[in-house]
């Protein structure tokens, strides 16, 4: 593991046990309406009544998890497994307490546990951002799938052509909300890491077209709340 990604794990672990608090409280609980959305377009794409296994990538506490679950069973869907793969033993240990039912593996994205071919669904929610080695990553998701499955990812995107309320949005990023996450976790260096991430990475066409050359093919996307977060849905050719 490279030292910068063993920094970003290590920032996770620091801040495992405050994390859920501060996500509700930094997304006044928007957080939840956008992980269900991405839940329900994707069983929607995917039309099957049954699911072998969910494979959720920097599961974190395991929040994706519990709405892959939830929204499974709203939708008349029966899942046989979802799995959890994160590097973070802090985040993976409140994850375990939350859904002792749920398997998790300590593992990095480019080096996921599964066979090939052997997920119907990959998610990773707010994690992608923090993989130093992207294009491997996208590479390992579409070894793990099985062709048609899906690659669900939410994040925050890079803008660079900012309107007005997208001025709000980065007024917000950069100025309320590590003083917010700061607080809360005791850890504001990683809250301001934050902000900084967003603007070292992607805008949404460019992590489409890193999706397209791994070999996949976009189906959706959708930013939520001046584009804060933004949902892409793209199925293994």
């Amino acid at each position: 593991m490279s030292e910068k990604q063993e920094k970003i794990v290590s920032m996770f672990d620091d801040i495992a046990p405050t994390y859920d608090v501060a996500n509700r409280v930094m997304s006044m609980g928007g957080d939840k309406k956008w992980r269900r959305k991405a839940c329900d377009k994707a069983f929607g794409y995917y039309n099957h009544d049954k699911i072998e296994n969910i494979v959720d990538v920097a599961c974190g506490t395991g929040d994706m998890m519990g709405h892959w679950q939830q929204q499974a069973q709203h939708n008349t869907i029966a899942v046989e497994n979802i799995t959890g793969v994160d590097p973070s033993e802090g985040m993976v240990a409140v994850a375990r307490e939350k859904f002792p039912d749920f398997n998790f593996f300590i593992a990095k994205a480019t080096e996921l546990p599964q066979t090939d071919a052997s997920a119907d669904f990959i998610s990773i929610t707010y994690g992608i951002r923090n993989v130093i080695e992207r294009e491997a990553a996208l590479k390992e998701f579409h070894r793990v799938l099985k062709h048609g499955g899906m690659v669900v990812i939410l994040e925050f995107m890079k803008n660079e052509n900012l309107s007005f309320l997208g001025k709000i949005r980065d007024f917000y990023m950069n100025k309320i909300l590590p003083k917010v996450g700061g607080f809360i976790s005791k850890n504001r260096e990683a809250y301001e890491y934050l902000p900084n991430s967003i603007e070292d990475f992607l805008t949404v066409e460019k992590m489409k077209a890193e999706l397209d050359a791994a070999g996949f093919e976009v189906l959706y996307d959708e930013s939520f709340s001046m584009d804060i977060s933004t949902l892409i849905i793209a199925k293994k050719r």
